[in-house]
């Protein structure tokens, strides 16, 4: 019995979320992985910092919130193609 998933939709993204270079593939065994890009991935990192420290501000929090769906959306995509690479040989 095969089992479709759907991809869950993304109703935004950050305004901060550059549209050229923002995600990057690579290979893992041969399967291709989504991965957020070097520029996003560190300001991901400066607003977990600066949350450490002292609160963010609303729009800050909600580009955060914005960040942890897009990881949330490429983890699902990952998982799918780890899955359909598993099942066709």
């Amino acid at each position: 019995m095969q089992v479709h998933r759907s991809l869950p939709p993304l109703h935004h993204l950050p305004k901060s979320f550059p549209l050229d270079g923002a995600v990057r593939i690579e290979l893992e065994s041969g399967v291709p992985i989504f991965r957020a890009s070097a520029n996003v991935q560190a300001r991901i990192v400066m607003l977990l910092e600066k949350q450490q420290l002292e609160a963010l501000t609303e729009s800050e929090e909600q580009e955060l919130d914005a960040y942890e769906e897009i990881d949330d959306y490429l983890s699902f995509v990952n998982r799918t193609i780890r899955n359909l690479a598993v099942v066709i040989p």
